[in-house]
């Protein structure tokens, strides 16, 4: 096994940044690589709140706009709006962050127009290769690049799916964990008929309150004890890049993963009847 084979994993990038696993010249040999592997011509890429996602993501589009591909830089915000941003604008999408994972670690995750995932089935494979044996050919004139918040965009997608209206009014707990929830809820927040009990909204990619990793029991202890304390009609806890949610109900114990899903399918079901879940 080798440098690459340890980072290039069965549906993303990843590795520890502190040892060199994941370097910024790596990360820019992917997004030529991955630029070179679509079809699409602009790229959107964001980016987690740890430290090391700054330089990563600015070598990242570097690459990209190396082999003429234009890149959509929508700054930090959750994997959801990367997923969102290429799914409405038809554009390739990436996302560099490790998610649950330790400050130490970093990663990308990649994805094709409409939000297709690129997985080792889907082409991860030969973006790796290509890493490898450094494919690809710089463009007479690089890309462009330019800066955009999506993130109202995005509230106005969700909005679309669910009439806050419908929604009753709540107490929910939140715990973001320092991560990226925090970038992204206060644009969805006002919107709703709810009052929030906070933890750890503030994005701080040291995480230094508890690990972004609500799988972890240990991680939920707070906002279960905050459900109940402060008298929470449900809490939600979420990991690092946000692209998971963990509840909590009224009394302060968590849901299982399978009665959430249940829950979801039975609200598309009564309005897409007879839909495949």
């Amino acid at each position: 096994m080798d440098a690459l084979d340890r980072i290039f994993k069965a549906y993303d990038i990843r590795g520890r940044v502190d040892i060199g696993e994941l370097d910024e010249e790596i990360a820019r040999a992917v997004g030529a690589a991955f630029a070179t592997f679509v079809d699409e011509s602009e790229v959107a890429v964001g980016r987690d709140c740890r430290t090391s996602s700054p330089g990563l993501a600015a070598a990242f589009m570097d690459g990209i706009r190396s082999v003429g591909k234009d890149v959509i830089d929508v700054g930090e915000v959750s994997t959801d709006v990367i997923y969102f941003v290429a799914g409405a604008r038809s554009v390739a999408g990436a996302m560099i962050t490790a998610s649950h994972n330790p400050p130490a670690y970093n990663g990308i995750k990649l994805c094709r127009a409409g939000a297709l995932p690129v997985g080792e089935e889907s082409g991860l494979l030969d973006i790796k290769e290509a890493v490898r044996t450094g494919q690809g050919a710089e463009a007479v004139e690089p890309g462009v690049l330019r800066v955009e918040d999506v993130r109202t965009g995005y509230a106005e997608h969700l909005f679309s799916i669910v009439d806050p209206g419908a929604i009753a009014p709540l107490t929910v707990a939140l715990d973001g964990g320092n991560g990226m929830a925090g970038a992204v809820l206060p644009h969805i927040l006002g919107r709703l008929p709810i009052s929030t009990l906070d933890l750890y909204l503030e994005p701080d990619g040291t995480f230094p309150n508890h690990p972004a990793n609500p799988i972890d029991p240990a991680n939920l202890v707070e906002i279960q004890e905050l459900v109940t304390s402060g008298g929470a009609d449900l809490g939600v806890a979420f990991d690092g890049d946000a692209d998971r949610a963990f509840f909590i109900d009224d009394l302060g114990a968590p849901l299982s993963g399978s009665t959430t899903t249940a829950l979801i399918a039975r609200w598309f079901l009564g309005r897409h009847a007879g839909a495949s879940i």
